[in-house]
């Protein structure tokens, strides 16, 4: 991880780098960002997902802290959205009951057009 922000307000970039490499040194590859000041856990890390699997396929080891973030990024299921599924209400009984008095409008429709009919006739 590569520290950005200001002082008490951290901000860190997830990076593929050297192990040689200085913490805040030459990068190859920045595959997300975490924010530890944001309320919200849920939108604390931002991960390319594809391209931690690639690196981890091909050897990379992540540190502790990272390690845990994928961990946990990877059990939250949101993936790139980096925000959780949205909550919509069932909906299933509403267009039921809208179905059912317009079905029976319109069979009370049919009756009186025919009871007309009758009555013309």
């Amino acid at each position: 991880m590569k520290r950005l922000g200001r002082k008490h307000r951290p901000y860190y970039r997830i990076c593929v780098m050297d192990s040689r490499s200085p913490r805040d040194g030459k990068t190859i590859e920045e595959i997300g960002t975490y924010d530890p000041m944001v309320r919200d856990k849920s939108q604390r890390v931002s991960l390319q997902l594809e391209r931690v699997d690639h690196w981890l396929s091909v050897g990379a080891q992540p540190t502790e802290k990272v390690a845990v973030l994928i961990r946990k990024f990877k059990e939250s299921d949101w993936g790139e959205t980096k925000s959780p599924p949205p909550m919509t209400p069932p909906q299933e009984k509403k267009p039921a009951e809208a179905e059912a008095p317009a079905e029976e409008g319109g069979a009370e429709a049919a009756e009186t057009e025919e009871a007309t009919a009758e009555a013309e006739g």
